[in-house]
């Protein structure tokens, strides 16, 4: 995640593919910090980046300069060492680029009306994908092996989704996720599905890749909000839950799998048999939590979740409730992790477990 805006310290953002770490870029250089403990892992201190890629804990970096100096041009991406702090290979290009993705296989490389999909290890092009503009270069990427999906706007009128198979180099599916162009995208960690945000960030809808259809539908709000980013639970089937921040500052969470087999098939029974499930969900508040004030308005974010963790309730009739471990980047600068709790009432309670300042964070 990208922010041209100087009007925050951090120009970008990003977890690693297993959220266990993650980087920022500022007008400085680059850091590389760990999400469990906290501890600063690696920094660079030779100028502003507005694109820092991990790939997993390797010592492999994508670094896009934010070009404030002729060796850091926005035209350039650098596959960069930090084990010997040396650039492994360069790419140099003739428009900006816009976003880097990569895994174990395919290195990813968006620009405003083009694609690049290259072989991670030997950077031969494998696809150019013609795009819609897509001046954000607002993109999802999936690492899993079984489902290795892209997912591109499909339209710059409405929030149509192309989600294309970089191993294959095939498209997969189109879908109609919004009637206004999107702002934001992400897939389940096993990349089964896809949550989608458009420019209104009214409503937050799920589907499911396989077959292109809306599995679930949330309404965040009623006014409008950008949607800054869009994170699931961890899971190896349905994710439990969904994770968005907003520019006003909220932090919202929408239940998807832990307690829609338990009070959501009581409760909306007679809903369920007249209209598609996909819709009483929305309906229902009950799927959704915010945590208000998380951080200033305005300010961009990014969020992920963790860890989950299911345990039986303190009696037998309780049903099962939800732990869950969330990590917050604040453009602002400051990093904080929560541990996040719904009990058997769907009551809600967020406990800061540590919070620190990432630009004056220095190595031990």
């Amino acid at each position: 995640m990208a922010n041209q805006s100087s009007a925050h310290p951090i120009l970008c953002a990003s977890f690693n593919q297993d959220n266990s770490c993650f980087a920022i870029g500022t007008k400085d250089g680059f850091k590389i910090f760990d999400c469990n403990t906290g501890r600063l892992l690696y920094e660079r201190a030779i100028g502003a980046f507005i694109i820092v890629e991990m790939l997993y804990r390797t010592s492999l970096l994508a670094i896009v300069g934010a070009g404030e100096q002729p060796s850091l041009s926005p035209r350039r991406l650098c596959l960069f060492n930090t084990v010997n702090g040396t650039s492994l290979r360069e790419l140099n290009f003739l428009t900006s680029i816009l976003a880097v993705r990569v895994d174990r296989k395919r290195l990813i490389v968006l620009f405003k009306e083009q694609t690049y999909i290259y072989d991670v290890n030997s950077l031969e092009i494998k696809q150019i994908i013609d795009t819609v503009p897509n001046v954000q270069g607002l993109c999802a990427f999936s690492a899993s092996m079984d489902n290795p999906y892209l997912a591109l706007p499909a339209s710059i009128t409405k929030g149509s989704v192309l989600v294309y198979n970089v191993v294959d180099l095939q498209s997969h599916c189109e879908i109609d996720a919004h009637r206004s162009p999107l702002i934001a995208m992400a897939f389940s960690s096993n990349g089964t599905y896809i949550a989608t945000a458009s420019e209104h960030g009214t409503i937050i809808r799920v589907h499911l890749i396989s077959d292109a259809t809306k599995s679930y539908s949330f309404r965040r709000g009623t006014y409008s909000s950008t949607i800054f980013s869009l994170s699931f639970g961890p899971s190896a089937d349905l994710p439990d839950i969904l994770l968005a921040t907003s520019s006003s500052g909220s932090v919202h969470i929408f239940s998807l799998g832990f307690d829609l087999n338990e009070r959501s098939k009581k409760s909306s029974s007679l809903l369920g048999s007249i209209i598609p499930g996909s819709v009483s969900d929305a309906l229902d508040p009950a799927h959704h939590l915010v945590f208000h004030h998380a951080f200033a308005a305005g300010v961009r974010s990014d969020a992920v979740v963790r860890k989950i963790e299911k345990a039986s309730g303190t009696s037998m009739s309780e049903p099962v409730v939800l732990r869950a471990t969330i990590s917050m980047i604040s453009f602002s600068g400051y990093f904080q992790e929560y541990s996040f709790r719904i009990n058997h009432k769907n009551e809600a309670t967020w406990t800061l477990e540590h919070e620190f300042n990432l630009l004056t964070a220095v190595a031990e």
